[in-house]
């Protein structure tokens, strides 16, 4: 198959099926690298919280994660069990998310100017409503999971998941459909 070249000056034979796959698995797309980076964050807060902060089930009970995503095993266990070997692994996952996250440069120049993005700008002033409704609708959806989670020392909780999640997830796609033209 033909395509351009790079820098789209010279037509040039590339084995088209090659090149994607590779960029696929070497350079995940934005959303991909977001989603990666967003869900890496997540599971090292939950880990340190599991490790550190007397557990993330209730009642002082640390999250067996194997148990839980339920591969096998309890799913929560006695905060005086100590470490145990879910919590590194659990924490292993985070950190190759938040690395697969950060491949793309996109997504770190975002984050490392994320004072200035749209996002930031979008809670205090927008172009529009949508831009504005979006980013607080991810803020307090962030905000409302935190919050609940230390008032109620659980943070493994589907109900709170399902408010949190829709919250965001409607706050990112008002994001993204107020950037389509009509």
């Amino acid at each position: 198959m033909k395509a351009l070249n790079q820098k789209g000056k010279s037509p040039v034979v590339i084995n088209m099926v090659q090149t994607d796959w590779k960029e696929a698995l070497t350079k995940p797309s934005n959303m991909i690298s977001t989603a990666a980076l967003m869900l890496g964050v997540w599971i090292i807060l939950l880990s340190l919280v599991n490790i550190f902060g007397g557990g993330a089930g209730q009642a002082g009970n640390k999250v067996a994660w194997i148990g839980f995503i339920g591969i096998g095993g309890e799913a929560f266990v006695p905060y005086d069990d100590g470490f145990i070997l879910d919590d590194a692994i659990f924490a292993i996952l985070g950190i190759i998310m938040i690395a697969t996250g950060m491949r793309n440069q996109d997504v770190f120049n975002w984050i490392s100017n994320i004072q200035n993005s749209d996002f930031t700008n979008n809670l205090i002033k927008g172009n529009n409503g949508k831009e504005i409704v979006s980013s607080w609708l991810t803020v307090i959806g962030i905000a409302f999971y935190i919050v609940w989670s230390i008032q109620n020392d659980t943070w493994v909780d589907p109900g709170v998941y399902s408010v949190m999640i829709a919250m965001v997830a409607f706050g990112i796609a008002l994001n993204i459909n107020s950037k389509v033209e009509n």
